[in-house]
């Protein structure tokens, strides 16, 4: 690995996975350490999937489908199809290249490798120049207590439920007893700068940073940026949004960032939102606004860069 200054990046699925992907084009290769969450990691089919796990891991290897920011790029769905037609669930879609992915990371934990051993070694395979970390080799469950609908596991009410049901909190189970993904602590120790990608907070950061240890370690970092994944009181992708509504919250930059006070130093928001950074100031939090979306490759870019200058103008005097 380079032995350059190190940045590590905390990300849940597709814009953490984006904002990840545009710094691991401009730093230089073996710089970059993305810590994934796994409290969506559940079974479907006897298999173990990690659907943020995957995504970052297809994004940055340039597989990911570009449209959905999910799954492999040319996808094909034939075991699906003959899955639905025996009358089995097909909730979950499972393309058939990301199957593989599924079985062989299976076949591999049922051997006794971990987690954090199967992503290095995949990593490998698709060329990826970076450390991909789980958040930690312990199963960890993020669960959302729902008013009306009991405990749903989070998969199920995102995909299968459609984020349709109230939320009323989550629990993250397993979480106190789970362990740090080797290597992760000494990452952020080292690094020179900490990220936080434009992630849910609550369902995709919240469980990065309940692993004991983690947020303890972050705190005493002087570099700690989170990117803001609300532009105009909406999200981009996901139920974010919707869930700071239905936990009473108002969906905004304000809420994100206070979700991080007493943890970032940094943030950066949304053009639409630059309104808000006089009343983030008065949390003596560093704040840039520019323009957070990222619908092409080269969104993702300038934004990797402004975000390191960023870093640079306003974190190094």
């Amino acid at each position: 690995m380079n032995s350059s200054p190190q940045t590590v990046v905390l990300s849940g699925g597709v814009g953490g996975a984006k904002f990840a992907d545009g710094l691991y084009r401009v730093l230089p290769k073996g710089n970059l350490t993305v810590c994934v969450n796994t409290g969506d990691d559940f079974s479907a089919y006897g298999l173990s999937i990690s659907p943020d796990v995957d995504t970052v891991c297809y994004t940055l290897a340039g597989i990911a489908n570009f449209e959905t920011g999910w799954g492999q790029a040319d996808e094909t769905w034939n075991t699906l199809e003959a899955i639905e037609k025996l009358g089995g669930p097909v909730w979950f879609k499972l393309g058939d290249k990301d199957l593989s992915t599924h079985l062989e990371r299976t076949r591999l934990l049922s051997e006794g490798w971990t987690l954090s051993e199967v992503i290095s070694r995949f990593c490998d395979k698709w060329g990826i120049q970076a450390r991909v970390f789980p958040m930690s080799n312990e199963r960890v469950s993020t669960i959302v207590k729902t008013i009306g609908n009991g405990l749903i596991p989070f998969q199920e009410y995102f995909v299968d439920n459609k984020c349709e049901p109230i939320v009323d909190g989550f629990i993250f189970r397993g979480v106190e007893s789970a362990y740090p993904c080797p290597g992760l602590i000494e990452a952020i120790t080292k690094a020179e700068a900490i990220f936080i990608g434009p992630s849910n907070p609550l369902v995709s950061i919240e469980p990065i940073l309940r692993i004991p240890g983690v947020r303890e370690e972050i705190q005493k970092k002087e570099k700690v940026i989170a990117i803001s994944p609300i532009v105009g009181g909406k999200t981009i992708k996901g139920p974010l949004a919707k869930m700071y509504t239905e936990m009473g919250k108002e969906p905004s930059s304000i809420t994100v960032a206070n979700d991080y006070r007493g943890l970032i130093t940094g943030y950066i928001m949304d053009v639409i939102d630059r309104e808000l950074e006089k009343q983030l100031s008065q949390w003596d939090i560093i704040t840039m606004s520019t323009d957070t979306v990222m619908k092409t490759l080269q969104n993702r870019v300038r934004l990797a860069e402004e975000s390191i200058a960023f870093l640079d103008r306003e974190f190094s005097r």
